[in-house]
């Protein structure tokens, strides 16, 4: 019933701006879409609007509607407007919305390959982790889920993800052993931690900063940018670089929608996308520079000398299990180590 209610606000959000299937002023495809009457597509996600990832969706948004000459509009709705990443899903699954960014394993619930993304050490280098994700090989995967309801139109890294404490360094999977580490709420995460012999605690980005105050939580895991724009280098002052993960964001369009889009704008739609990518890579760098910089200032240490080697090892078997269990993570490993060798 909550469900339900949630899904009708949305509606009624969304018809409130006259987009996509609600309002007369938008075509229900391309092919009849024009500049006075264009196809408005809605993108909702949970990020602020100074995040990179929506400044590139911005930009996004700007070239579709530049490249179709008015006639593919696309409006944004940031900072969680229309619900929670797992609503957004639910919402573009149902219709009500056309296009949406979540993290990548997110999508396992749809489709079990994107169990893959929330594994650890599946790559091994950022420079491999672009080769791979730009790849042809990567595309035709992203753009293979239809019948699941949707395809993926791009990546945007979010970078490496590495654990974080409030005084203790984590050089080797042995230190993590009685330490609290908050991880996303996903099952790669807790497995992960499980098997590195921490004890995982899963909750949402907001309540990171209450539960390390108060001691809920002795640590977490993420990217660097963390430490400064979610103020976690406030309490936690050791960051050990392991890079244990790289979980791109993803952005989605209902296979509903993409259907309804004519062949040449969905070249137009796929190519703005991946220039939206391109930009991010560059907007990304800086801000991980600037963030690095910062956490310094706080008196944030980083810790270089760990052993990657070790964690890789010591989750070897969690991937081993994941390929086992799940033919789409067995099939997307399978297509990684081809991209890797270059075959």
């Amino acid at each position: 019933m909550k469900k339900y209610i949630a899904v009708l606000l949305t509606v009624t959000l969304i018809c409130s701006f006259g987009l996509t299937g609600c309002g007369t002023n938008s075509a229900s495809n391309s092919k009849e879409a024009t500049a006075e009457n264009p196809m408005v597509l809605t993108l909702a996600h949970g990020l602020s609007e100074s995040h990179t990832v929506h400044i590139a969706m911005l930009q996004f948004a700007e070239e579709v509607k530049q490249k179709t000459n008015g006639r593919i509009i696309i409006k944004i709705f940031p900072n969680g407007q229309l619900g929670s990443e797992t609503e957004n899903l639910e919402q573009l699954q149902a219709g009500v919305i056309a296009m949406t960014k979540v993290s990548a394993p997110g999508l396992a619930t749809y489709n079990d390959a994107y169990n893959t993304f929330g594994l650890p050490y599946i790559f091994s280098n950022i420079d491999e982790f672009y080769k791979i994700m730009d790849s042809d090989k990567m595309q035709d995967f992203f753009l293979s889920s239809e019948d699941d309801g949707f395809v993926t139109l791009t990546y945007f890294t979010s970078g490496s993800r590495s654990f974080y404490t409030k005084d203790k360094p984590i050089r080797k999977p042995e230190d993590l052993k009685g330490i609290k580490i908050r991880v996303q709420d996903m099952k790669s995460q807790t497995d992960m931690l499980t098997a590195l012999g921490g004890t995982p605690v899963a909750m949402s980005y907001g309540d990171i900063y209450t539960s390390l105050s108060t001691g809920i939580i002795d640590g977490t895991e993420n990217n660097e940018t963390a430490l400064t724009t979610g103020k976690h280098g406030e309490i936690c002052k050791v960051y050990s670089v392991d890079e244990h993960a790289m979980i791109p964001d993803v952005m989605v369009m209902s296979s509903k929608v993409w259907n309804n889009i004519e062949p040449d704008d969905q070249k137009i739609i796929l190519q703005c996308a991946k220039d939206a990518t391109q930009s991010h890579k560059v907007m990304w760098d800086k801000a991980i520079d600037e963030a690095v910089a910062q956490a310094k200032d706080m008196g944030v240490e980083f810790i270089y000398d760990v052993d990657k080697e070790a964690f890789r090892s010591a989750t070897a078997g969690l991937v081993t299990e994941y390929r086992n269990k799940y033919t789409g993570v067995a099939a997307l490993l399978d297509r990684i180590d081809e991209i890797r060798k270059g075959e």
